[in-house]
């Protein structure tokens, strides 16, 4: 399945080998128009609670325990039915993109999500 999950930063211009584009950050991204991202969904359950967020970008912690922090979040009953649909949209016939404003995809919370879409 890794090949059909990709992850782009949803500031790059969409492209056709896209697929179906979902957009994982919890807020909308800045000087962005809804019709310009091409957004097909936004499954806020996925994303880092506002508290997650706020205590590792003020460097409260690691990254491996931001994931870890992470990883309690998405086992949660709403974020877990959240990434049920999103397997089951990757497992279909067409690509799925994981759009994300960070700067560094790389090193996100995208990252950490990968995992638990087998990819």
């Amino acid at each position: 399945m890794t090949s059909r999950i990709r992850v782009r930063r949803v500031y790059d211009p969409p492209e056709a080998a896209d697929g179906t584009r979902v957009l994982v950050d919890r807020l909308w991204p800045r000087g962005l128009s809804k019709d310009a991202a091409l957004i097909d969904s936004w499954p806020k359950a996925l994303t880092p609670s506002n508290e997650l967020r706020r205590w590792y970008h003020d460097g409260q912690g690691t990254y491996e325990e931001f994931r870890a922090r992470y990883d309690t979040e998405l086992a949660a009953p709403e974020a877990a039915r959240a990434l049920d649909e999103l397997r089951a949209l990757a497992a279909g016939p067409a690509p799925v993109t994981l759009l994300t404003a960070v700067k560094d995809p790389e090193h996100s919370h995208v990252q950490a999500l990968l995992p638990h879409l087998g990819a």
